[in-house]
């Protein structure tokens, strides 16, 4: 099963979704994306697989889309990509390619609806907040 991550371990969403990945027994490829950013045509390919814009995976929080002006509505694509391509950083995480899907996984647990295997055992992330309970169910 070929499953890769788009990381950042300083993030805990980001962590929470390799833990649910490796709870289901898959030992994904990892991609720490602020150190090998995906290229621009991968990018696009993968934000067209997942239903998604490039406006919807632009990170605000911790980046500087602000000072660089990327509330603007009159930015096209290619221009957020630009800036994307400059600060890796503004790139949302995790995305996790399966050969179920693509996803932008915020929050983490919308990585199991495209896991190509259940979870084996109960599972909670780093807040304390369970996912999978210990009979192997979902618990929201």
């Amino acid at each position: 099963m070929s499953v890769t991550i788009y990381h950042n371990p300083d993030c805990g969403t980001s962590r929470n979704t390799l833990a649910m990945i490796r709870n289901a027994g898959i030992e994904p490829t990892i991609v720490e994306y602020l150190k090998t950013p995906p290229e621009r045509t991968t990018l696009i390919d993968l934000l067209a697989r997942a239903g998604l814009t490039v406006r919807d995976v632009l990170r605000e929080k911790g980046t500087p889309y602000a000072e660089l002006g990327l509330a603007d509505p009159t930015l096209t694509d290619e221009q957020l990509l630009d800036a994307i391509e400059h600060h890796p950083i503004l790139l949302n995480r995790p995305l996790v390619i399966t050969p179920l899907g693509v996803r932008l996984c915020r929050p983490s647990e919308r990585v199991i609806d495209i896991l190509p295997a259940a979870q084996q055992g109960p599972f909670v992330k780093e807040d304390g907040e369970v996912v999978i309970d210990a009979d192997g169910r979902r618990v929201r």
